[in-house]
């Protein structure tokens, strides 16, 4: 994994705005509606192309295929792996259950999925590579015609699996979790042998809290994340951890956000994964304040932050000097090399849908990115 040895490095979380075509021809799939899947492959290589020209332009060095062929982050996985069909009931958020009126409003204005979210009705074995081949190939065809510092790929981690796809088949959790990890690491150790930097998406540590272990003490909770933190390490055990970057995060989503476990209960189970690279919410107002746990914190030297310099639920456009600051409070933490800038989540959580709008967004790419030299001026200069 690069690291910022000379100027700080820019990223983003992994998803990006899809176009109308690209959208709808997701959904098409997902309907069993699809006519010509030979038409959308093609969409989808031409989309990737364009997100990975129009993340070089706003300046960002290690850049990904903005999840182009993906409906969602975690629902995806139905068509790689087997044992998964039918819906699950919808849970929400425990913040968002005490303010129903704003729930009602979220899921009219289209503010949340509306894609299935299958159970785990059988056994976890490989369903088919050539998805992920597909995404391989067409983000290498794209990097070709850029300069950038390095690609990521996304790929959903065993505990945000479980997170939405609730086990009706296996006898415990454990089993489920064990099954996911064994299901997804053929797709995590292809992302790292195409060359790629796997980046493991794992709201489940934060987000988890107040959705699958709401209810629950804060020991079980703890308990129970160590566990999804077990079972990625398991899926993880034949690739360098130096290949690897997670998220983890706590709703991409505008809320009241006020059931959101903090970060020094969340962090330090984090920190158990083994992974380098560590992405996490620290722009918007619930999580913005917590540089300053992360800075009581004894963070190895083998870990680099990379935490969110931007928001991804506003249409602010953040100021460069906001930016600036925030990078360089981390900087003080555990020094300039082991900084990224990053976002606070991705843009595009799911197909069709994106609280930022698609112009801005590249805008708010393009201020991190001027953060980042601003930043590197102070640190360096």
């Amino acid at each position: 994994m690069k690291t910022s040895q000379d100027k700080i490095l820019t990223t983003h979380v992994g998803s990006l705005p899809r176009s109308k075509a690209v959208t709808d021809g997701v959904f098409a799939h997902e309907h069993g509606t699809l006519s010509d899947p030979a038409a959308l492959k093609k969409t989808i290589a031409m989309a990737v192309k364009d997100v990975v020209k129009q993340q070089a332009s706003a300046g960002i060095d290690i850049v990904s295929d903005g999840e182009m062929s993906k409906i969602s982050y975690a629902t995806y996985i139905k068509d790689r792996i087997t044992g998964f069909d039918g819906d699950s009931p919808r849970t929400p958020p425990s913040d968002l259950e005490e303010f129903p009126g704003f729930l009602e409003r979220q899921v009219s204005s289209g503010g949340t999925p509306t894609y299935k979210r299958p159970c785990c009705v059988g056994p976890i074995t490989v369903k088919s590579m050539q998805p992920l081949e597909d995404d391989l190939e067409h983000f290498s065809d794209a990097l070709a015609s850029v300069e950038v510092a390095e690609g990521f790929m996304n790929a959903a981690s065993p505990g945000v699996i479980a997170l939405f796809q609730p086990n009706q088949h296996y006898s415990s959790q454990d089993e489920y979790l064990e099954a996911l990890a064994e299901g997804m690491r053929p797709e995590y150790e292809a992302i790292v042998a195409a060359g790629y930097i796997l980046q493991l998406d794992s709201p489940d540590l934060g987000l988890g809290r107040h959705m699958m272990f709401k209810g629950k003490a804060d020991s079980e909770y703890q308990r129970l994340a160590e566990g999804h933190v077990e079972a990625l390490n398991y899926a993880l055990r034949n690739v360098p951890a130096e290949r690897v970057r997670m998220h983890i995060c706590w709703g991409n989503y505008e809320g009241p956000h006020h059931h959101d476990a903090p970060m020094d209960m969340v962090m330090p189970i984090a920190l158990k994964a083994n992974v380098q690279g560590l992405l996490f919410e620290n722009a918007n107002p619930r999580h913005g304040h917590e540089w300053a746990v992360i800075a009581e914190m004894d963070i190895p030297e083998d870990k680099i932050l990379i935490p969110g310099v931007i928001d991804s639920t506003t249409n602010f456009i953040e100021h460069p000097d906001l930016v600036s600051q925030r990078i360089c409070r981390f900087a003080d933490i555990v020094g300039r090399e082991r900084v990224i800038a990053g976002t606070d989540c991705g843009f595009s959580t799911f197909a069709g849908f994106g609280a930022v709008d698609e112009d801005i967004v590249y805008a708010k790419l393009a201020s991190l990115s001027e953060g980042a030299v601003r930043a590197t001026k102070t640190l360096w200069h």
